[in-house]
């Protein structure tokens, strides 16, 4: 390797060593503010490498990795929402019992395998990427040790995970058999060659259900609401951005560079994918009373939201999927954020019942929740807003009326349990309730008020003035498109 291809991957090699100085320091002493103050200036300093690596690309090093302005916008998005989940679980593990040191062990590793999910250029580095991530996501869903919710979380999550892992690998196989390669430019080629062979459409099936598994997509959905449920809430802030939105960037370079998208069986069962998410997470959402699971819900829906830009033809839908993703991350980590402030030691703040009048006892926070939830819905002057819009162009521009129909139906259905938890927060308690509350009212942490703070104005300047945001987007997206 040369000296530039150490520059490319620098932020990569940041992020590894920001591991490893953390598990050293835990090694000589056990001190929470210390590793995390290891793990936050690790994430800044990958973050600000991009600029180093930036003056490179795009680089292919080796056969295994492409670091071009697409993965490093990714990258940028990963290690910032890092940086935020990490000071999430400060506040968060600081109020519990045990020792919460290797959280900042686990999220680096983590970050580091979905850095290289969205510079892979190549089947074994995706594999690399995906398990470095999915091992570490196994430890943090359990990592609480207080109850048995988030020790079932992990078991049903590892279980699955690896399920969905063996299909993978074994679609992976089926395609290298009848192509001989494992490189995603050469792909294209192959397939189109090969025309409509039936093992590469088997591969391609069996790749497509392994990805299903991770993006949290319609048949493949059913560990979401369990998982979301019982992992701690800064952990399922992190596995409902970060891992998703690593994996979908891999999905978009991976089926555009191969031309997949090209065959009539794929597009079609993408787009019966994406039609059942948008109907199912819409719908079983409207019937829970558990907020963690009504976002997990939420976040089925609005996976096959991004369906519909994925399938979009052209750099417009891949653009149109990378502006949704960033509002998702954003809307995502902070009605996260508001569980983890207000979660308590011995229990998540995860029932309906806990926002209860909430606006009376904390309206800033009551506030803020308000509006990420109306972000999701898609409400104007809020990020989510600008995405969905933009999605629907997409969706326009491609003539796929079916899937842009679904997309608006489904919506006004998400709509209804979005407003629930929103009237639930401004609702006034009868007087005899009104002397105790179901969560007690303590003082937030400084942190926990500065992060929640930030991702407000991010959502609303977003919404308001995209134009930034959709330029270096717009160049992004030109690496492949």
């Amino acid at each position: 390797m040369s000296g530039n291809d150490l520059r490319a991957l620098s932020p990569l090699f940041v992020i590894a060593a920001t591991a490893i100085l953390a598990m050293l320091a835990i090694a000589f002493r056990r001190n929470h503010r210390l590793t995390l103050g290891i793990a936050l200036s690790g994430f800044a300093l990958s973050f600000l490498a991009l600029w180093v690596s930036a003056a490179v690309i795009p680089r292919q090093v080796t056969v295994l990795i492409v670091v071009d302005q697409y993965a490093l916008f990714y990258i940028g998005l990963i290690v910032s929402a890092t940086f935020v989940a990490a000071i999430l679980c400060y506040g968060y593990f600081e109020k519990r019992e045990g020792h919460p040191d290797e959280v900042y062990v686990l999220l680096p590793f983590a970050a580091l395998g979905s850095s290289v999910l969205v510079s892979s250029n190549h089947l074994v580095s995706f594999l690399l990427g995906l398990e470095l991530l999915s091992v570490s996501l196994y430890a943090l869903a359990a990592y609480t040790p207080q109850g048995k919710l988030p020790l079932e979380a992990g078991i049903k999550y590892l279980v699955l995970g690896a399920s969905s892992a063996a299909i993978l690998f074994f679609g992976m196989a089926l395609i290298y058999a009848q192509l001989g390669s494992m490189d995603f430019s050469r792909l294209q080629v192959a397939i189109a060659a090969a025309g409509s062979q039936t093992l590469i459409l088997a591969g391609l099936a069996l790749v497509i259900t392994g990805l299903g598994f991770k993006l949290a997509l319609v048949p493949f959905h059913l560990w979401t609401p369990d998982v979301y449920e019982g992992a701690p809430a800064p952990v399922t802030a992190f596995l409902a951005t970060v891992s998703k939105g690593s994996v979908f960037a891999l999905l978009v370079r991976f089926f555009h560079s191969a031309g997949a998208l090209h065959a009539p069986a794929v597009f079609l069962v993408f787009s019966v994918v994406a039609i059942s998410s948008m109907i199912a997470g819409n719908l079983l959402g409207m019937l829970q009373d558990n907020v963690k699971r009504i976002l997990g819900y939420s976040s089925i829906a609005h996976m096959g939201y991004l369906m519909v830009a994925f399938l979009a033809a052209g750099s417009l839908g891949a653009e149109s999927a990378a502006f949704y993703l960033v509002a998702y991350i954003i809307t995502i980590l902070g009605a996260f954020g508001v569980v983890t402030v207000l979660s308590e030691p011995d229990r998540d703040a995860d029932s309906l019942g806990d926002y209860r009048g909430l606006f009376w006892r904390r309206p800033g926070l009551a506030v803020i929740f308000t509006l990420m939830l109306l972000s999701l819905a898609g409400i104007p002057l809020t990020a989510g807003f600008v995405g969905k819009f933009y999605i629907i162009a997409a969706g326009a521009a491609s003539a796929s009326w079916m899937l842009v129909l679904t997309l608006v139906l489904t919506s006004v259905f998400g709509l209804f349990y979005y407003l629930r938890v929103i009237v639930t927060l401004y609702e006034r308690r009868p007087a005899a309730a009104r002397g105790s509350d179901v969560i007690p009212m303590g003082r937030l942490s400084l942190s926990g008020r500065y992060v929640l703070a930030g991702l407000t104005v991010l959502l609303l300047w977003i919404g308001v003035y995209p134009a930034p945001l959709l330029k270096l987007i717009e160049s992004a997206v030109k690496a492949f498109t």
